[in-house]
C-alpha cells in the first residue's frame, strides 16, 4: 500500500514561467532562436544523411545519458551491442545491455511509439518499462543511502517509499499518481513558445516528482527528447544529453536549485522558485542551442564530404577498400541514397565488379540497405566518428 500525505499540488508550482516574468521577453527570444535554428540545420540534410545522422546520434545521446549516470559505455561499445557482440567481461556485458536498452527506447520514441504527449502518465510509465524490461536483473536494484536496503525497480511501476535526493525529500509514494495527472495537464494544449519554454520545466518537475524507484534521470532525459522532437520537430539529429554531460556540474547545481522553496515577493507566486526555474530554462535554452550549433558545424557539407574523401582514399591505398569506392561514398553524401543499378556506370566497371564494390562498402559499414537489391544509403559507424564527425565523443574506447 502507497502512502499518500495528502500534499497538495500546489507545492510544483510554478509549472511554467509566468507570463509577467522579467526574463520572459529574452527567454522566447532564445525559444524562436532555437526553433529557426534546429529547423534550418535539418531541412539542409539530404533524407540519406539525416537519417544516417540520426542514428550515430542516438548511441551518442545514450552515451552521454548514462554518463551522467556515471556508467561509461563508448559509443563503439554500444554499436557493438546492437550487433549482438558482447564484452566476456560480465560488468561491461551488463552495461552494454544498458545502452542498448536505452537505443531501443529512444528509437521506438523517434519512430512514433508514443502515443500522444510524452508528458502523459502512461507514456513516462512506457519509457521506463521499456528501459528496465531490457536492462540486466542485476542493475534493477536501487540502494537506500540512509539504511542500505536494497529496492527491487519494477518496470513502469510507480515507487512504493520515500526516496530521498540529495536534500531534496520527493512526495509520498501514494501522491505519485495525482501529481502526474497534475503535471500532464499543466503541460497539455501550450502555445509554440510556451511549448519549447516548458521541456526545460517539465524536465526538473519530473525529477522533483521522482516517480520510479531509480531510473528517473532517464527517464526524464528520454522524455525531454521526446518534447523537443515534438516542440520542434529537431529529426534527432542533435541531442541535449551531450550539452549536459559537458556541463554536468552545472546542469546538476542547476536542477538541484529549482528544488528550492520561493525566495521572497519577488520571485514569483508559486511555493518553489521562480528564479531557479528561470535560470535553469536559460541554461537549457542555451546548451540546445550550442548543441545544434555544434551539429551544424560538425555536419557542413563541404567539410564533411572533405574529411569521409580523405578516409576512403586513405583505406583504398591501404587496401581496406576496392578502387573508386570514393566516388560511390561522394554520390550518396550528395543526392541521399543511390540505386544499385547505376553504379556500374558511376565507376565505369561491369555490374560483376559494381556488386563486389558494393559489397564492401556494406561490410565496411559505411553504407547500409535494407535489401540484397535496396537502394543504397549512407551510414555513420562510431568507430569511424574520430575521422568523420570529430569531437561528437571522445575517441578513445576502454
Amino acid at each position: 500500500m502507497r502512502e499518500d500525505r495528502n500534499e497538495t499540488t500546489a507545492i510544483m508550482e510554478p509549472m511554467l514561467i509566468a507570463e509577467g516574468a522579467k526574463a520572459r521577453a529574452e527567454l522566447i527570444d532564445l525559444a524562436l532562436t532555437l526553433a529557426e535554428e534546429s529547423a534550418a540545420f535539418k531541412n539542409s540534410l539530404p533524407d540519406g544523411v539525416r537519417i544516417a545522422l540520426a542514428n550515430l546520434v542516438r548511441s551518442m545521446n545514450c552515451y552521454y545519458s548514462n554518463l551522467i549516470e556515471g556508467h561509461d559505455t563508448h559509443p563503439v561499445s554500444i554499436e557493438r551491442a546492437l550487433k549482438e557482440d558482447y564484452s566476456a567481461d560480465p560488468e561491461k556485458r551488463n552495461l552494454q545491455l544498458e545502452a542498448k536498452a536505452h537505443i531501443l527506447v529512444q528509437q521506438w520514441i523517434d519512430d512514433g511509439g508514443l502515443h500522444g504527449a510524452a508528458t502523459t502518465p502512461d507514456n513516462i510509465s512506457a519509457i521506463h518499462r521499456r528501459f528496465c524490461e531490457n536492462v540486466p536483473d542485476e542493475l534493477l536494484w536501487s540502494v537506500n543511502p540512509e539504511t542500505g536496503e536494497r529496492l527491487k525497480v519494477d518496470p513502469g511501476e510507480w515507487r512504493t517509499s520515500d526516496v530521498k535526493v540529495g536534500r531534496h525529500i520527493p512526495i509520498s509514494p501514494g501522491a505519485v499518481p495525482r501529481f502526474l495527472e497534475y503535471f500532464e495537464r499543466a503541460y497539455s494544449n501550450l502555445g509554440r513558445a510556451n511549448s519549447i519554454l516548458s521541456v526545460a520545466a517539465a524536465h526538473h518537475r519530473l525529477a522533483w516528482i521522482h516517480p520510479f524507484q531509480d531510473g528517473n534521470g532517464r527517464v526524464a532525459r528520454l522524455m525531454t527528447h521526446a518534447m523537443l522532437l515534438d516542440a520542434l520537430d529537431t529529426g534527432a539529429i542533435w541531442s541535449v544529453s551531450r550539452g549536459f554531460a559537458r556541463s554536468n556540474g552545472r546542469y546538476k547545481d542547476l536542477l538541484a536549485a529549482c528544488d528550492m522553496r520561493r525566495r521572497n515577493d519577488l520571485d514569483g507566486r508559486g511555493t518553489l522558485s521562480e528564479e531557479a526555474l528561470i535560470a535553469f530554462t536559460k541554461f537549457f535554452l542555451e546548451i540546445c542551442l550550442d548543441q545544434v550549433r555544434f551539429m551544424r558545424e560538425l555536419i557542413r557539407p563541404e567539410k564533411l564530404h572533405t574529411r569521409i574523401q580523405l578516409w576512403a582514399e586513405e583505406a583504398i591505398r591501404l587496401g581496406e577498400l576496392p578502387p573508386k569506392s570514393d566516388r560511390i561514398l561522394q554520390t550518396v553524401l550528395y543526392r541521399g541514397e543511390l540505386p544499385r543499378g547505376e553504379v556500374p556506370e558511376i565507376i565505369g566497371a561491369t555490374a560483376r565488379h559494381a556488386s563486389r564494390l558494393t559489397s564492401a562498402l556494406l561490410s565496411r559499414g559505411v553504407l547500409t540497405s535494407e535489401s540484397s537489391r535496396g537502394v543504397l544509403k549512407l551510414s555513420f559507424p562510431a568507430e569511424l566518428a574520430a575521422r568523420w564527425t570529430p569531437g561528437l565523443f571522445p575517441d578513445q574506447l576502454d
